[in-house]
């Protein structure tokens, strides 16, 4: 049995600690965070705090929190020689206190507390110093049904940064599109199958090939006629930009 004790209350926290809370071969022991209220929810179901110096012993301290607090927190943990990990994709292994063993779980994948997610399309990267623990941290990323990777550092970020472009920018473009259709009424739920289509896309073929669209056939009367239909400058300047890119990419428009 792997204990494990859950420092944060966010979205990945959240997914954490249910998914861990069905696996037989996985305890929450406790579950801390500054504010009691937003674990008022699950009090029920785990051992809850706010004190840090209250924390239990366990075989595993997730600091699911903000990437800015993962220094200062993993400073004030009241103990040593402890395995202690974060889950964030750009916060360096080096950058937490080294009183204790230090490790990374990064989830490459979006959380929204309310959205059910199955965590066998959830990769977990894995980053640790020493063996011993790499071993652990990946057989707990087995028992919840998770794909592991073991990446570095550096690896992590470059990762987290293509998921900005692929995940948060992507959904942003969505917005902007539902701003467009509401703005003749048209429905939005049309869309939904190209969505799908197009993230089916790029699971068998490269994003290079997939391009389609008016940007890369250069068609300059349609690209003309997109623009004057949008009101908003800031959807202009979007547009212009991806149009550019696209071009770039496929040789129609020179450096």
């Amino acid at each position: 049995m792997i204990s494990v004790v859950i420092l944060g209350a966010g979205n990945v926290a959240t997914h954490l600690f249910r998914v861990f809370n069905k696996t037989e071969n996985i305890t929450v022991k406790q579950w801390f965070n500054r504010n009691l209220k937003s674990l008022d929810h699950f009090k029920n179901s785990v051992a809850i705090t706010n004190d840090l110096a209250a924390l239990t012993d366990a075989d595993i301290y997730i600091l699911a929190v903000s990437d800015d607090a993962i220094a200062d927190i993993s400073g004030q943990l009241p103990f040593k020689n402890k395995l202690v990990v974060h889950t964030s994709g750009c916060v360096n292994i080096h950058d937490m206190d080294k009183k204790n063993r230090r490790g990374v779980l990064y989830p490459l994948q979006t959380f929204s507390k309310a959205a059910p997610i199955d965590f066998s399309n959830v990769p977990i990267c894995i980053e640790t110093l020493d063996k011993k623990d790499y071993l652990l941290l990946k057989q707990l990323a087995l028992s919840i049904g998770s794909p592991t990777k073991r990446v570095n550092s550096d690896q992590r970020k470059v990762l987290h940064l293509a998921a900005v472009f692929v995940n948060n920018f992507t959904n942003q473009l969505y917005r902007i599109g539902h701003e467009i259709t509401e703005s003749e009424s048209a429905e939005f739920d049309l869309l939904k199958p190209l969505i799908l289509e197009t993230a089916k896309k790029v699971q068998n073929m490269s994003p290079y090939m997939a391009q389609t669209g008016p940007a890369k056939r250069d068609d300059k009367k349609t690209i003309k006629n997109h623009l004057s239909l949008l009101e908003n400058n800031h959807h202009k300047e979007i547009y212009n930009l991806l149009t550019d890119s696209i071009k770039l990419t496929h040789g129609r428009k020179k450096l």
